[in-house]
């Protein structure tokens, strides 16, 4: 199995968000790929770089207002008299249908949901890079490898068609289930993250082509609160085509591993022919969110029953932040992958 991962996707370095009116230290740093990429290398993966595809995969599922502004906002940004360092709203619309801002700061509002989601001069480097790391995993698997990794630092799953969110920006998952179903496959998409996948929902959420399923904490009392309670099942032609199954905080392997059960019956259902899988680590019970209690041999059984699905599979890394044990779960999650997969 290879890993894909740019060096690049170091380079956007958030300073803060606020949590509950607090403004702390941003926990999405940097060091995350290394001590992810250094337990992809521990687990027996071959590193390699991903290719440039260039915006077209981007733009499947993302919007061209939100690339365009994604690409050139910090420097708007600075222009303006007594801007902050990053880029950080400070003023949203109040509902849609409103008018799109001619102004940066307007701007600023319509595009990025929270103050998670800061935007730095490396920042849009960053994420074309993650994105492309996404897009290179799926087309690994299009090729025939029976499984790929993708680094996507920063993340992605909370990245709406025009909107940034929870330190997300470009939707990694769903930019390489978009690939994948362009060369003509039938992707499901399994978020095992801590929290649930709003922007990937909402990204799919009435179109019958790609199946979303996310196993997370229950957002009545955690982020994205708005969005993955356990009634949303899809609109239009999308109705029945996602499947939230939240938990109450603190669960940990074995109710994580029953709703996982419910949701890849789903995947059958749908005769999916290929697997993205939303890559968590933050379900940890040492991790910094603390929100579920899921423990390193949970891990391992999770990532065993997805290998039993017996697809071809895109990882695509999403939350996890930093501790001592962030590197060493993945290694075991990717281990166990493997050795179940026969890969």
């Amino acid at each position: 199995m290879k890993v894909f991962v740019d060096e690049r996707q170091r380079e956007h370095d958030p300073q803060h968000f606020l949590n509950r009116g607090a403004r702390r230290p941003s926990p999405e740093q940097p060091a995350r790929l290394d001590a992810l990429h250094k337990g992809a290398i521990a687990a027996g993966l071959d590193a390699a770089a991903p290719a440039d595809f260039g915006m077209a995969p981007l733009a499947r599922v993302h919007s061209a207002d939100y690339l365009s502004f994604l690409s050139t906002i910090y420097e708007e940004w600075q222009a303006l008299p007594g801007a902050s360092e990053e880029v950080v709203p400070n003023v949203h619309p109040a509902r849609r249908p409103a008018t799109y801002p001619a102004h940066p700061v307007g701007r600023a509002g319509w595009h990025q949901a929270d103050t998670a989601c800061p935007i730095g001069p490396h920042t849009y480097s960053s994420v074309y890079w993650s994105a492309q790391s996404a897009v290179s995993g799926a087309d690994d698997v299009l090729e025939g490898a029976r499984a790929s990794y993708a680094l996507c630092r920063p993340p992605g799953h909370h990245a709406f068609a025009d909107m940034a969110g929870g330190f997300c920006f470009l939707n990694n998952s769903g930019i390489a289930a978009a690939h994948l179903l362009a060369a003509g496959r039938r992707p499901a998409i399994v978020d095992v993250d801590l929290h649930h996948g709003n922007g990937t929902q909402a990204m799919f959420y009435d179109r019958a082509d790609v199946l979303t399923v996310s196993v997370h904490i229950d957002p009545d009392s955690f982020y994205p609160f708005f969005w993955g309670h356990a009634h949303e099942r899809g609109e239009g032609l999308g109705a029945g085509y996602n499947l939230n199954l939240p938990l109450p905080q603190g669960s940990g392997d074995v109710p994580f591993l029953d709703a996982l059960g419910i949701g890849l019956e789903q995947v059958a259902g749908f005769g999916a022919d290929v697997l993205v899988v939303a890559l968590g680590l933050d379900a940890y019970h040492d991790d910094p969110f603390a929100g579920l209690s899921v423990t390193r041999d949970g891990f391992c059984r999770i990532a065993e029953a997805l290998a039993r699905v017996g697809l071809p599979t895109v990882l695509v890394q999403e939350g996890g932040y930093l501790s001592e044990a962030l590197g060493d779960n993945l290694t075991a999650f990717l281990t166990a992958f493997g050795a179940e997969a026969g890969a």
